[in-house]
């Protein structure tokens, strides 16, 4: 049986469109100014970043829900990047794709935000 880690991601409605595009499977490339892909490690951190900069920087925020292979995920390490729950992994860009292959079941939108949303990002 293979181990998983549960992710998170909080993304706004273009990336969430790319994601829903790929049967939600897979995250789309990091653009060139975005060197890491940096999922977080709980469902409180990912509201906050949906809720607070999503939402602001494009009128939705979601919070998606994904499980990776644990033995791929060992590779990398969790940082601390303010209050004790802002913990996030950061996988360098070039690897992304080898996380998308390492992904077990689909990418589910567990949150929206404004909450009144529909599901599509629109």
């Amino acid at each position: 049986m293979n181990n998983t880690v549960t992710l998170y991601r909080p993304t706004g409605p273009k990336e969430l469109a790319l994601v829903q595009a790929s049967g939600n499977r897979r995250w789309p490339p990091r653009l060139p100014d975005q060197p890491i892909f940096y999922p977080v490690t709980n469902e409180a951190y990912a509201v906050e970043i949906a809720r607070d900069w999503n939402v602001a920087a494009s009128g939705a925020g979601f919070v998606t829900r994904f499980e990776v292979r644990e033995a791929f995920m060992q590779r990398f390490t969790v940082h601390r990047v303010g209050a004790a729950h802002h913990t996030e992994w950061w996988v360098p860009a070039e690897e992304l794709e080898t996380l998308n292959d390492n992904i077990v079941g689909t990418i589910e939108m567990i949150r929206r935000f404004p909450e009144n949303n529909n599901e599509n990002g629109t």
